[in-house]
């Protein structure tokens, strides 16, 4: 059980209403946790940061790169909506995520990822070393901001215990989907 309510937008402010409806246009749903977010909508905002930050990274990290980052990101921070979220990305591209096969760039952004998690204090040198090599500084930084948004989202997600949205439910890991 969620400990925040999600907004009812029947009796939301305007300016709350204006920003789920804002949502909505942009991208086309509402999940749960931006629900829950828009009791403020600065605080939505600026998770929504995110999708500037990925269309930043565009073209320099693909899709499915970006999708195994914030999957790595989200299994490590043990957070069941984002873990799932991205594994319907996965599925939905033809992609089974417990059997990925990692391209060189694949294997060191999901090494990246977990390490950002388990010790921000203490990615190794090799992955920096890898990671410098691979990208422009600018990317880089685009890259680390946007895991930090990721970071935020699980930490969002499993602090508030937002509800599962009903339709991750059929990628979730226990489903068995594949």
């Amino acid at each position: 059980m969620s400990h925040l309510p999600q907004i009812d937008y029947d009796t939301a402010s305007p300016e709350v209403r204006a920003a789920h409806d804002e949502e909505v246009r942009l991208r086309g749903r509402m999940t749960n946790m931006k629900r829950t977010l828009l009791h403020s909508p600065v605080a939505h905002r600026i998770y929504a940061e995110w999708f500037t930050l990925r269309a930043e990274l565009d073209p320099a990290v693909s899709d499915r790169e970006i999708w195994i980052f914030s999957h790595a990101i989200s299994k490590a921070a043990k957070s069941k909506i984002a873990i799932t979220f991205f594994r319907r990305a996965l599925i939905n591209k033809g992609f089974d995520p417990d059997a990925l096969a990692f391209s060189d760039n694949e294997a060191l952004l999901d090494a990246f990822g977990r390490a950002i998690v388990a010790d921000s204090n203490a990615v190794p040198a090799e992955l920096w070393a890898g990671l410098k090599e691979r990208y422009e500084t600018k990317v880089l930084v685009d890259l680390i901001a946007f895991a930090g948004i990721m970071l935020a989202t699980a930490v969002f997600n499993n602090v508030v215990e937002v509800e599962f949205d009903p339709e991750l439910e059929a990628f979730a890991e226990s489903a068995g989907s594949a």
